[in-house]
């Protein structure tokens, strides 16, 4: 009867065992199709350029909505921040992120040179270590750090989603360019998606 009681045991053991190791697998698995919001380069200098933001307060209200969205379902956030020696120099009170924006100290913070956010940074390196396999992208400008980052996440090979109404730009026409641009990305680069339909 002993030993029939350590063999009983010892199957409910390994029972449980199976039965924690099969959800950590699936856990693993769900890291692996884990989505990342990239909010590129809404600083405080682009709000004070002579051709305003267009839309500046609905494209800051849809980020900061994506981002309350995000921090509720613990998807990581990537503020991501530009500086060269002109424009946007690290550390002037222009390159800080824009203050109507929410970041938590516990979110990531990235510091490029480039257009693309990818580009000589640990961008990719931190996404991969986090099992990212879908960014959803958001900011400024469109027709600069925007549509590079979204390239050159798309030759990554992240499943890439811009968000039409979350992004924008203070050249001229901007309704005109954002549309341009929403357009040309839509082919094959990334999935437009609305604020309102981007599901974390």
């Amino acid at each position: 009867m002993k030993k029939r009681s350590a063999i009983v045991a010892l199957q409910s053991i390994a029972i449980v065992a199976i039965v924690l190791l099969s959800a950590w697998g699936c856990n693993v698995e769900k890291s692996g199709t884990r989505t990342a919001l990239l909010v590129i380069d809404v600083q405080q200098e682009l709000f004070e350029e002579p051709t305003p933001v267009y839309r500046a307060d609905e494209v800051l209200r849809n980020i900061n909505t994506l981002v309350d969205r995000a921090h509720s379902a613990a998807v990581p956030i990537f503020w991501v921040q530009h500086s060269d020696d002109k424009v946007l120099v690290e550390g002037t009170d222009g390159w800080q992120l824009h203050p109507a924006l929410l970041p938590l100290k516990s979110d990531n913070f990235i510091r490029k040179h480039h257009g693309n956010a990818f580009q000589e940074t640990l961008l990719k390196v931190e996404l991969d270590a986090l099992r990212v396999e879908r960014v959803v992208v958001v900011g400024l400008v469109t027709d600069a750090c925007v549509q590079a980052t979204c390239y050159g996440a798309h030759e990554l090979g992240y499943d890439v989603v811009l968000v039409k109404d979350a992004h924008s730009t203070n050249g001229l026409n901007g309704e005109l360019v954002i549309d341009y641009w929403n357009t040309e990305l839509s082919q094959g680069i990334v999935r437009l998606k609305a604020t309102a339909d981007v599901d974390f």
